[in-house]
């Protein structure tokens, strides 16, 4: 692992308006000046490319950037969480420790629950170090973003248990059951809040950075004109014993295919809509949903994409506090 350095506990910073946009060259970063302001996170969802948001936050660490809060959606809650909590150390070792089979003995199936998996033995791992921790008692604002199964609503987790708060966001829907939580019932905020860029906005923050897991899955979307042949319609069973193995689609393979689509169309027309100062966009095209045995490369691909955008970000701080 690399030795990576931390600096949590500076005060924040005051930060003046933006009166006017001054050129690079105007700069010295590395020049003295009053305290940067500090910048607010919003990590975005992508179940196992998630564990790059621990690179992310390891270089910010590293570089002394400062963090005023963090809200975060799915596993970027788990990690934004932790990080929080000062648990971040525990969590990059046990995802680091992953393989496949240590991630099979981590799920329950819980057939008829709401989900394939209750999720209990990986809770119990998580109580080992997050009971008892609720959010409103941290350093720093957090917010843990999830979905309301019976309205739609987009939940905003601000206070009471933090384990509670992650679980709920992470809820991936037919995969983990539900969480159910002071009457409402709870799922993966991914559903109506992939990037929540929105959050950190709500409460004021100057300077918001976003890490987006998906922006390199797809490109823009388009509208395709297609004939259809009334031959694929529908293939003989045996016929579809006889397709080559990776032609075949399954329905886990379905479920996550699916779901990725539903994150990217709704994080574009989010972004959109209200966009983040500055976007962190670590290459994790190649790494599946379910793949979280790679954390070590999601971990290293997020801090080197958070590394190079490091004058970006300090540049930014530059002018705000200008």
């Amino acid at each position: 692992m690399l030795n990576w350095s931390t600096n949590r506990n500076s005060e924040p910073a005051d930060a003046a308006e933006i009166g006017s946009v001054v050129p690079p060259q105007a700069f010295d970063l590395n020049k003295p000046t009053q305290p940067k302001p500090r910048i607010a996170l919003a990590l975005g969802g992508g179940a196992a490319r998630g564990w790059a948001h621990i690179g992310v936050l390891r270089a910010l660490d590293e570089a002394g950037v400062e963090i005023s809060m963090i809200a975060g959606t799915s596993i970027g809650a788990l990690v934004g969480g932790c990080y929080l909590a000062g648990k971040l150390d525990e969590l990059e070792e046990f995802a680091r420790s992953l393989t496949m089979r240590r991630i099979a003995g981590l799920l329950d199936f819980a057939i008829g629950s709401g989900g394939l998996f209750g999720g209990m033995r990986l809770n119990n791992r998580m109580r080992e170090h997050l009971v008892g921790i609720n959010i409103e008692d941290m350093s720093r604002p957090f917010v843990a973003v999830a979905t309301e199964i019976n309205t739609g609503h987009e939940v905003w987790i601000h206070s009471g248990s933090l384990m509670t708060g992650i679980r709920a966001s992470y809820a991936l829907p037919g995969i983990f059951e539900p969480v159910r939580c002071n009457g409402r019932t709870l799922m993966d905020g991914a559903l109506v809040n992939p990037v929540p860029v929105s959050v950190c906005r709500a409460y004021e923050q100057p300077l918001v950075v976003a890490v987006n897991l998906h922006y390199d899955l797809y490109g823009r979307s388009a509208v395709v004109k297609h004939t259809a042949s009334e031959q694929a319609v529908e293939m003989p069973s045996a016929d579809r014993r006889m397709q080559p193995r990776e032609s075949r689609i399954g329905m886990t393979t379905v479920m996550v295919q699916a779901f990725n689509i539903i994150q990217d169309r709704i994080s574009r027309a989010r972004l959109a809509g209200d966009p983040p100062d500055l976007s962190l966009q670590p290459k994790l095209g190649d790494i599946g949903l379910s793949e979280f045995h790679r954390a070590g490369e999601a971990i290293d691909r997020g801090y080197q994409e958070a590394k190079a955008k490091l004058v970006e970000i300090k540049r930014m701080q530059v002018v705000l506090s200008a």
